[in-house]
């Protein structure tokens, strides 16, 4: 009978969903390199970086468009279309992050204050791991609803605890970090800044966990 259902399915969405989290893997590679060039002195290759980052965020956003555009009503799916679309919502959300992380980053274009230079450079090599880990989960998810093996299921719900655990670890820095901005930085619009910056790159890791959670409920039984 699975194979009989399978025959039905039109393309399989799963194909474009891996490309789109490939393009959010792709875009936080490119988010850490411009913050390592950047934070602390001036970097001439940071407004290039920023323009890829634009085309790769918006190459997702075409792909995005196209699983929405090409779902027809009555195709038969192994999960609720409606989670499929949620999952979608939050990892297109990781690329819009780091997008207007890069954007945020532009504001000081000398760099970022000394004080908080390295732990700003720490926060966002601690948001990238959970990024980086989305493509697999949708190559298990792939798998395990073509399989329903539940060996698989075990692969994706120990990669999906590591994406929580990352994102933990991000959350702590952030709110550590915070406390030191007030602490250290006298100017009210620099604190506002960083702030904000922070907050947003944080942002990056926390859409990253809502997306495995997502997926976490497409397996749940």
């Amino acid at each position: 009978m699975r194979l009989l259902l399978s025959s039905l399915f039109y393309r399989s969405p799963f194909k474009d969903l891996q490309k789109h989290a490939n393009k959010a893997r792709e875009c936080a590679r490119l988010f850490k390199e411009a913050a390592v060039c950047h934070i602390g002195e001036e970097c001439k290759e940071f407004d290039l970086l920023t323009e890829q980052v634009a085309r790769i965020e918006s190459e997702a956003d075409d792909i995005k468009r196209n699983i929405r555009s090409h779902l027809p009503r009555g195709i038969l799916m192994p999960v609720d279309k409606f989670q499929f679309f949620d999952y979608l919502k939050e990892q297109d959300k990781v690329l819009d992050e780091v997008e207007d992380a890069m954007f945020w980053l532009s504001f000081r274009p000398r760099g970022i204050p000394d004080e908080v230079a390295a732990d700003i450079l720490h926060l966002v090599q601690a948001v990238i791991p959970p990024i980086e880990r989305l493509p697999d989960l949708v190559t298990l998810a792939t798998e395990y609803f073509r399989s329903k093996s539940e060996a698989q299921r075990t692969k994706m719900k120990s990669l999906i605890r590591d994406i929580r655990q990352y994102e933990r670890e991000a959350d702590l820095l952030e709110r550590e970090l915070k406390f030191k901005i007030f602490s250290t930085i006298k100017d009210p619009l620099v604190v506002f800044h960083m702030i904000r910056l922070v907050e947003i790159i944080a942002d990056i890791a926390d859409h990253a966990q809502n997306a495995s959670d997502r997926m976490r409920a497409m397996i749940a039984r």
